[in-house]
């Protein structure tokens, strides 16, 4: 069973050989990893990663029209951009280069590439910044809901390109939660991002392929729309977010997989060594054997050493196979 076969058996609750493995480890460790390494790419294929999340294709926004616009106006609001050509095109090919060339990569090794998709809230937090945000969601719910529906449109061709290009799945990446609950209200979340996500989700599905959700922090108040959503895939279900495995198990083990497990807030790069084995080892005993893609919850930050990603790596290697 190769890679693609073990997670693609996993997603669907058959059986597999053993617990896919994959890490977020680019972002703040490339030149440690490098350093030992020679690559990441040597790491990836030290440690036999499964998974590749793949980045790429063109940015949504047309960032100097919003620089223009936020320039020739004291407040920067939502209702400024609604009647505005603010999206770029989704259909430039030749954004998708890149992209294309990093499955190449991975497919080779016989990786499940998935490709990493706008989604609503996540992404205008890049147009005007969260605090401002969350208030636009009270004052302009009618305004963000016309551009969440663009959105969805763009993301659509998006999403197309990308499987066109070889994903396996599109991983829509539209965080929801603090800590301890969602960042804004149920009702704000069923009016505004349930539609428009769904659509998108249905699409992938159209054209038959995965599609997960990356969401950090606690998102139960929404958990149970999930399946209705049709979400095959959530990363991270952060246990230390109050999403505990026992409940995932006995709740949504059925309905659809997880990726994750390995906490970056709490565990690695957080733990002295012997205390992070514990801590891999607990949550092998909650998930091993269940839908559960081995994984960071979020990217390994700058703090951990090599020594101690390396450490963990093995321990995780070898249960995996154990």
């Amino acid at each position: 069973m190769n890679s693609t076969e073990r997670v693609r058996n996993l997603i669907l609750g058959k059986e597999y050989d053993r617990q896919p493995i994959y890490g977020w480890v680019r972002a703040n460790l490339e030149k440690e990893i490098s350093e030992k390494f020679g690559s990441v790419e040597n790491f990836e294929d030290k440690y036999e990663f499964d998974m590749a999340h793949i980045f790429g294709g063109p940015d949504a926004f047309k960032r100097d029209l919003l620089e223009k616009i936020k320039s020739e106006n004291e407040e920067f609001t939502p209702d400024l951009l609604i009647n505005e050509d603010i999206f770029t095109n989704p259909d430039n090919l030749e954004a998708y280069e890149g992209m294309r060339k990093a499955i190449e990569f991975h497919k080779k090794r016989d990786r499940f590439c998935y490709v990493q998709t706008p989604g609503f809230f996540e992404q205008f937090n890049s147009v005007f910044p969260i605090e401002e945000h969350l208030l636009w969601l009270a004052l302009y719910p009618d305004e963000l809901a016309i551009l969440y529906k663009k959105q969805a449109q763009w993301t659509k061709r998006f999403a197309l390109h990308a499987i066109e290009a070889g994903a396996d799945m599109i991983h829509i990446s539209d965080d929801w939660g603090s800590q301890k609950d969602l960042l804004f209200s149920p009702s704000t979340w069923e009016e505004l991002i349930y539609p428009n996500i769904k659509e998108v989700v249905d699409f992938v599905h159209s054209q038959n392929v995965f599609c997960s959700l990356h969401s950090d922090g606690c998102i139960l108040k929404v958990a149970e729309k999930l399946p209705e959503i049709g979400f095959d895939l959530v990363h991270p279900w952060q246990e230390n977010a109050g999403m505990s495995h026992s409940l995932y198990n006995e709740k949504y083990g059925d309905k659809f997989a997880v990726l994750g497990g390995i906490c970056v807030q709490s565990a690695i790069g957080i733990m002295d060594r012997d205390s992070l084995e514990k801590e891999i080892r607990r949550v092998f005993g909650n998930l091993k054997g269940k839908r559960w893609c081995v994984c960071t919850s979020h990217y390994v930050q700058n703090h951990c050493s090599i020594e101690d990603l390396i450490a963990a790596y093995d321990l995780i290697y070898k249960l995996a196979r154990e």
